[in-house]
């Protein structure tokens, strides 16, 4: 019964269909090596009339395939709209190249005029880059609105590649009286490091449409983030900047605090994990408090700020009326700091928007961190990853390692006088990948089940979507990871007799988009983990059976 329910699950997720002129064959796990393989799917882009959108992500397509398939596109000049994340597992590199230029190519022929192109999960390094150069630089991308290369280990060579595209498209197009304006950007998890940040602020500074920044995990320290900093105050409609997991240090964190004076419209700051230190903390405060009047967000976790400066953040943002989190979780308060930073915001009736400190380091050395030998590190630490990032481009597996090693060097050398940091769960549940998983260890179910809150049903639901989103099931090891992981929170919320399993199982379909919510909830990105999860779960002991029938309801419909 349980497959069944998740094979309806499936159908209604993932099954081929066309709504307001988009196509989709999102998440069908297809292999699609020749022309022979997407003849079904050819014949199916042809028919539809006014194509507006295409959804390829969670396939594989071969050169061959992805040849057919520009074919059937050379005539839909009204297609808009490119979700072709998740598209080439399993294939060379050498592939990729291919096979997006064939896209590319498809797309200038028919005159199409795009307004959003997804890449994003495609491990395609600088040479994936260079086979939509030519598709960037085009008139179908003068009307370009979101971007979104998230882990594509694009490296610097590829940052560069990309940069200069869009710097030719936006003078291109001013030239015809429509300028790029750009408005989403997505890269995170592509090692950019300083140069490839740098080239692309110049883009950044250049178009000054921007809204969304997302730039997490790419190893850019000081130098670059002082380059974003400049760029973005030349984006004033500017509403979300997250450079999560990136190393500030004071340098990049001050430089960053002066560019928010200028944003006005900021809505949300995710700076986590990116060592901002005190200083850089209350410089940051003090531009909140000046300004950033709709402030809904901002984090500063894992930054090694002592108690003043949260209190100085905490002060900063008592006077915002839409603030709806502060995470200051993971720095070294101490015990008397965090009470102090809970009192300073339960008093003006801000307490239940304080994150959670439960990960707080305690209250620092007595020596206090030589400021210049944490920039010159973050030299030493450049030069290392300019040799590595030579390497990537040969090869995507030792990439990965590298970047293992390069983030355990970084993290030593960043914060000499701290004591090891615990697995940082809340870091893999804000941006979770296989890689992130992994390097919990083997308590990662606990420390995972440690960090969620399983008496709120829809705080487990969305972490049991953020955990399943990382399935693989060619790699025995992540999948295993995930079941492993799931089975541990899932276990212990089901058995937990205040835990209402009737709310998970609504909160787990309004996330999946197949109920609506009063509260305007947007659906996750849904891909084949989350069906995979899924069924395992419905299969386990621990979920009622009252609750399957649930979704056999809704997935019936």
């Amino acid at each position: 019964m349980a497959t069944d329910i998740v094979a309806q699950l499936a159908d209604s997720l993932a099954k081929t269909g066309v709504e307001d002129g988009e196509l989709s064959y999102k998440g069908q796990g297809r292999k699609l090596d020749d022309a022979q393989s997407v003849e079904e799917m050819v014949k199916e882009i042809q028919d539809v009339e006014g194509l507006q959108a295409l959804r390829l992500e969670g396939n594989t397509i071969g050169v061959e395939a992805a040849q057919a398939i520009a074919k059937a596109l050379e005539n839909k000049g009204e297609l808009k709209r490119c979700y072709w994340s998740d598209m080439f597992t399993g294939r060379l590199r050498s592939e990729i190249p291919a096979a997006l230029n064939s896209l590319g190519d498809a797309l200038m022929l028919a005159g199409a005029r795009l307004t959003v192109l997804d890449l994003s999960d495609n491990a395609f390094g600088p040479d994936g880059v260079r086979g939509i150069e030519k598709l960037l630089k085009s008139n179908s991308c003068y009307t370009l609105q979101e971007l979104r290369l998230n882990n594509c280990g694009m490296g610097v060579g590829g940052g560069k590649i990309l940069a200069a595209s869009l710097t030719y498209c936006h003078k291109k197009s001013s030239t015809v009286g429509t300028p790029l304006s750009l408005k989403v950007f997505v890269a995170g998890r592509n090692r950019l490091e300083n140069d490839g940040a740098t080239a692309l602020a110049q883009a950044f500074q250049l178009m000054g449409s921007l809204e969304e920044v997302h730039m997490p995990q790419n190893g850019i320290n000081h130098q670059g983030v002082t380059a974003l900093a400049s760029a973005m105050q030349h984006n004033p409609g500017l509403r979300v900047l997250n450079l999560n997991d990136n190393t500030f240090t004071e340098r990049g964190a001050i430089a960053m605090a002066q560019t928010l004076k200028h944003l006005r419209s900021i809505q949300v700051i995710n700076f986590g994990d990116c060592l901002v230190r005190p200083a850089g903390a209350k410089a940051i405060a003090e531009s909140v408090s000046e300004g950033l009047p709709i402030l809904k967000e901002l984090n500063l976790s894992y930054g090694e700020i002592t108690e003043e400066a949260a209190l100085a953040v905490a002060q900063a943002v008592k006077n915002k009326d839409q603030l709806e989190k502060l995470d200051l979780n993971g720095n070294c308060l101490g015990e008397d700091g965090c009470k102090a930073v809970k009192d300073a915001m339960e008093s003006v009736n801000q307490g239940g928007l304080l994150g959670s400190l439960s990960d707080d380091e305690g209250e620092p050395d007595d020596e206090d961190d030589d400021d210049d030998d944490d920039d010159d590190d973050d030299d030493d630490d450049e030069e290392d990853e300019e040799d590595v990032d030579e390497e990537e481009v040969e090869e995507e597996e030792d990439e990965e390692e590298e970047e293992e090693e390069e983030e355990s060097c970084s993290n030593k050398l960043s914060t000499p006088t701290s004591a090891p940091r615990p697995p940082e769960v809340a870091s893999f549940l804000s941006f979770p990948s296989p890689d992130k998983l992994l390097k919990l260890g083997a308590k990662r179910a606990l420390l995972v089940q440690e960090q969620v809150d399983v008496t709120d049903a829809t705080k487990t639901a969305e972490a049991f979507l953020k955990i399943a989103s990382v399935y693989k099931e060619e790699n025995n090891d992540v999948k295993n990871a995930v079941l492993d992981t799931i089975d541990t929170l899932l276990n212990k919320a089901f058995t937990n007799p205040s835990f209402q399993g009737y709310s998970f199982v609504s909160s787990l379909l309004v996330l999946l988009g197949l109920i609506k919510s009063e509260d305007k909830i947007k659906p996750v990105l849904v891909v084949p983990g989350h069906l995979h999860a899924l069924e395992h779960v419905v299969r386990q002991d621990y979920f009622p059976k009252e609750n399957v029938a649930v979704l056999e309801a809704f997935m019936s419909r």
